[in-house]
């Protein structure tokens, strides 16, 4: 017997439950913790309080994923135009509209409180305003208005470490900034390296990415030019005393390492070539961070 039409498919809980978790866009989300805990970690001698810093870890988990989950329900129709997000739930319409936004209320809600009781009001503060620079200000607003969209929408993003740094000490710190700057330059190269090579999809998307607006070749040279102010910036923590010579070495040779990609994209690209300096930039913030808070440590023993 042939089930009726007007009967939906009956979607396991399992399932059910991947949909929800896809809308946190997992990989995205991990990268912010880890700069928010690399900032927490940085803002004290020794190891932080555990309790503070697992509450801080979720609570800013939580949020992330909420302004995650907001991000997929303001753009399921334009993810539906675009091969990279087409599987997203709410583009395959797995999940309606009043679901994601329950959702993402919840996690946000929920995030929030745990921020406000368990770690400190600032940092719950600070975490809100990252949720509406990013679901509101950049998803809604500047993302569908300026191909300068990544460039403005980026503070939102660079402000783990400072979510960290806050957590630990209650206020935010000169070195939360610098660490805040690194993001905010990173985060350019970062995603105009995948928009050139999926310059097409958001051209039938119809979102005003640098690629589509002003070219590729205008497009790569922005890149390579991010990547030498990012160079330069990445400097600062050495510069600063913030760090010391075991940072510097690894800031150089990952610095010169993007500026190469940038160069290379600039001078002779390829779909093949964007896409690898696309990961490499993930790479790069990863390892940059990780000699940050690995000198942190040894730094005093040397």
């Amino acid at each position: 017997m042939t089930q009726s039409l007007a009967q939906p498919i009956a979607t396991t809980l399992p399932s059910r439950a991947r949909q929800y978790y896809a809308l946190t866009k997992p990989r995205v989300v991990q990268l912010i913790v880890f700069c928010a805990a690399i900032g927490m970690l940085l803002a004290v001698p020794g190891l932080p309080d555990w309790r503070r810093a697992l509450a801080a870890v979720a609570g800013i988990w939580l949020v992330a994923a909420a302004a995650a989950a907001f991000n997929c329900l303001v753009e399921q129709h334009i993810d539906a135009r675009m091969a990279r997000t087409a599987w997203r739930p709410t583009a395959r319409g797995q999940l309606g509209s009043a679901q994601a936004l329950v959702f993402s209320a919840v996690l946000c809600a929920a995030g929030s409180a745990l921020l406000y009781v368990a770690v400190n009001p600032l940092t719950m503060w600070l975490t809100f305003a990252t949720f509406v620079g990013y679901a509101v200000i950049y998803t809604v607003i500047l993302k569908p208005l300026t191909p300068q969209n990544i460039v403005i929408g980026g503070a939102s993003g660079a402000m783990p470490p400072v979510l960290g740094w806050a957590a630990m000490r209650g206020e935010v710190g000169p070195e939360a900034l610098i660490m805040c700057l690194i993001i905010f330059l990173w985060t350019p190269p970062h995603f105009w390296a995948l928009a050139l090579y999926r310059a097409e999809d958001y051209r039938k998307s119809g979102l005003p990415m640098l690629p589509v607006t002003h070219g590729s070749e205008f497009t790569r040279l922005h890149v390579l030019l991010y990547t030498l102010v990012l160079f330069a910036g990445a400097l600062l923590p050495f510069v600063s005393g913030m760090s010391g010579p075991l940072y510097l070495v690894a800031a150089v040779v990952l610095g010169a390492v993007f500026v190469g990609y940038g160069w290379r994209l600039w001078r002779n690209y390829s779909d093949v070539l964007a896409r690898r300096t696309f990961r490499y930039s993930i790479l790069y913030l990863s390892l940059l961070f990780a000699a940050l808070l690995l000198d942190h440590y040894l730094n005093p023993l040397l």
